[in-house]
C-alpha cells in the first residue's frame, strides 16, 4: 500500500489540475465468515479453542460479529464431539484435551439460518525456531525493522509453513528448495517498531490446501488485513454449505485448520 501512496503524488504533478475520482467497488452478497484457525501447543495437555463467526462486509469495513445457532467439532476417528459456547457476540470457545485435536480427522459444523456449514481437516505439525534476532538491514526504506529467522525443515516430506509476525502480518513458505535443511531469512516490518515494543512471531504447520488459500489471501489483501477479513476478490476456503445444491453461489468464507505452533516474543532494541 505504501508504494501506491508514493506513486500518487508523482502522477498528480503531471496535471495542471486535480480531480477527485470515486471508485465504485462491487458489493458482494453478505456471507457467513468463519475464522477457525486453531493453534495447538503440543507441549500442553489442554488447548483452548476460539472460533469467530461474522457476516461479511464491504472491503473498507470490518466484518460484523454474528451469533449462529450452534458450533461443534467432531473427531471422526473417536466419534467424540465438542460444543463451543458463545463468550461474546460471534466468539465461541471451549477447552479440550489436546489429543482430541491431534489424533484423527476433525469436522467443524456450523448451523446458521437453519443451514449447515461444514469443513474437515487434520492436525499438521511444524518445527520450532532455531533462532530469532533483530537485524540491522533495510529492504527499501530507512524506517523498516528487520527480524532474522532460522529453522530446520523436516526431511523426507514436503512441508508448508505459515508465519504470523503479529500486527496482522503473515507469510507462507514451502520447503521445495530447502527440504531437510536449515533455512534462514529476513522479514521486514512495514514500519519501524519502537524501541521496547514487542512482537510475537509464530510458525504454524499447514497443509498444501491451506498454503494455497493463504497465498491467495495475502496477495489479495497486500498483507494488511487479518486472514479472515474481506479481500478485494473472493478467496474460498474449505468450509461449504451442505444444505444448498448451489455450491457456486451459496458458500461461506473462512477456513478450518488445526495447526501445531511455536512462538517467540522479541523485544525491539
Amino acid at each position: 500500500m505504501k508504494k501506491i501512496l508514493l506513486i500518487i503524488p508523482i502522477i498528480l504533478s503531471l496535471f495542471s489540475c486535480q480531480e477527485v475520482i470515486d471508485v465504485d467497488l462491487t458489493n458482494d452478497i453478505e456471507r457467513l465468515v468463519v475464522d477457525a484457525l486453531i493453534r495447538v501447543d503440543s507441549n500442553q495437555s489442554n488447548t483452548t479453542i476460539e472460533i469467530k463467526t461474522s457476516l461479511s462486509s464491504s472491503y473498507f469495513e470490518s466484518n460484523i460479529p454474528l451469533t449462529v445457532q450452534s458450533l461443534t467439532i467432531t473427531n471422526n476417528e473417536s466419534g467424540n464431539n465438542i460444543i463451543l459456547t458463545e463468550e461474546e457476540t460471534g466468539t465461541y470457545s471451549t477447552t479440550v484435551e489436546t489429543n482430541f485435536l491431534t489424533d484423527g480427522e476433525l469436522t467443524l459444523t456450523v448451523i446458521y439460518n437453519d443451514e449447515i456449514y461444514s469443513g474437515s481437516t487434520n492436525y499438521v505439525q511444524t518445527v520450532p525456531f532455531n533462532n530469532i534476532q533483530q537485524g540491522n538491514s533495510n529492504l527499501l526504506e530507512a524506517d523498516e525493522t528487520e527480524v532474522v529467522i532460522s529453522y530446520t525443515d523436516t526431511a523426507d516430506q514436503t512441508n508448508y509453513y505459515l508465519f504470523d509476525f503479529d500486527f496482522n502480518e503473515y507469510l507462507v513458505s514451502e520447503d521445495e528448495f530447502y527440504q531437510g535443511e536449515t533455512f534462514e531469512f529476513s522479514y521486514f516490518y512495514d514500519s519501524e517498531l519502537s524501541v521496547g515494543e514487542s512482537a510475537t512471531i509464530s510458525i504454524l504447520g499447514i497443509d498444501s490446501d491451506f498454503y494455497n488459500y493463504m497465498s491467495q489471501l495475502i496477495a489479495s489483501t497486500s498483507g494488511n488485513q487479518g486472514p479472515f477479513q474481506a479481500p478485494t476478490s473472493t478467496t474460498r476456503g474449505n468450509i461449504i454449505n451442505t444444505t444448498t445444491d448451489n455450491l457456486e453461489e451459496d458458500y461461506p468464507l473462512g477456513y478450518f485448520a488445526v495447526c501445531q505452533i511455536y512462538s517467540y516474543t522479541i523485544t525491539i532494541q
